[in-house]
């Protein structure tokens, strides 16, 4: 594989090691999936090729890293703050801001990107508010989650539901590719509701889906409750909790890619994990239109007619 880094600088470095985006990659070659053959390397040119449109979606809010130290065959490790190791790029989100607990992690430069991608951070999720407002999301995520048996076609009418009941109560909902085997339903918020509000419409979206259509989801956690079902997961929507963020790479074989998409072009998507990384970037490049235009500029708020019409009362 390889990856029109664009702008990325790479200038070779001492012992085989690599500079880019002025960062020293100490180890290269290091294979990250052993199926594909990807490298850090590609992993470092990925995330520093795609920061102009990640940046948006990661800007000041805290991160959930996974860690792939021996690649996404060996043992994978979810970091929430610095710990020992600063991270080039990385900062800090004020302590005061997540009391009683290490400082949040955010990532808002290319710097920090390619910083994290040096550290083998394969996965970046990041949680559903952002700093200086921790306490008020400002999006809902809905994460599609099949029973591994059912057929592409289930997930592509699960999300067409979604979006159905989405607008049926007057929420504008914005669609991704999971990088795995789902689907994400984001729908932006204005700042209004707390943690605890949002996540129970969330729950009783879900429930309200699984009691509508109860053949094709369930809104109950574990295996045995989504056989032949699709699990509407509404607990991405606890304080803390985070999602993949768009764009960034999953750690299983093949290393999908997260990618926004427009509810037009749904039917044409053939599975969760159709973008690899340089799928991503040419697509990135060869886009005339923004699928996701207009999420920036959404004002919406859960109002008491939504949560009548999900029977949240």
């Amino acid at each position: 594989m390889e990856i029109d880094a664009g702008s990325t600088r790479e200038v070779p470095g001492p012992k085989g090691s690599l500079r880019i985006a002025g960062l020293r990659i100490t180890n290269p070659q290091r294979v990250m999936d052993e199926v594909t053959g990807h490298t850090e390397r590609e992993l470092v040119e990925y995330y520093s090729a795609i920061a102009l449109w990640a940046l948006p979606h990661l800007h000041n809010r805290p991160l959930a890293l996974v860690r792939a130290p021996n690649g996404i065959e060996g043992e994978l490790f979810f970091q929430k703050h610095s710990e020992k190791t600063r991270i080039p790029g990385v900062t800090e989100l004020p302590p005061e801001l997540h009391p009683r607990h290490p400082p949040l992690l955010v990532a808002n430069s290319e710097e920090a990107l390619v910083g994290l991608a040096q550290m083998s951070v394969v996965e970046i999720h990041t949680w559903n508010a952002a700093a200086p407002d921790l306490e008020h999301p400002d999006r809902v995520i809905f994460d599609l989650d099949p029973d591994p048996a059912l057929p592409w076609t289930a997930m592509l009418e699960a999300a067409s539901l979604m979006k159905v009941v989405l607008d049926e109560i007057g929420l504008r909902s914005f669609p991704k590719t999971s990088g795995g085997k789902g689907f994400h339903i984001v729908v932006p918020l204005t700042r209004r509701q707390g943690w605890a509000e949002t996540k129970a419409f969330a729950h009783a979206v879900a429930k309200h889906m699984a009691h509508v259509v109860p053949q094709r989801f369930s809104a109950v956690l574990g295996p045995k409750n989504r056989v032949g079902k699709i699990f509407i997961d509404y607990l991405r929507n606890n304080r803390g909790a985070s999602t993949v963020a768009a764009f960034f790479v999953r750690a299983r074989p093949g290393m999908g890619v997260s990618m926004p998409v427009s509810w037009d072009e749904l039917q044409e998507i053939g599975r969760g994990d159709e973008w690899t990384m340089p799928k991503a970037v040419e697509r990135q490049r060869s886009l005339k239109k923004d699928p996701w235009e207009g999420y920036w500029q959404t004002r919406q708020g859960i109002t008491a007619a939504m949560r009548r019409a999900v029977r949240l009362v």
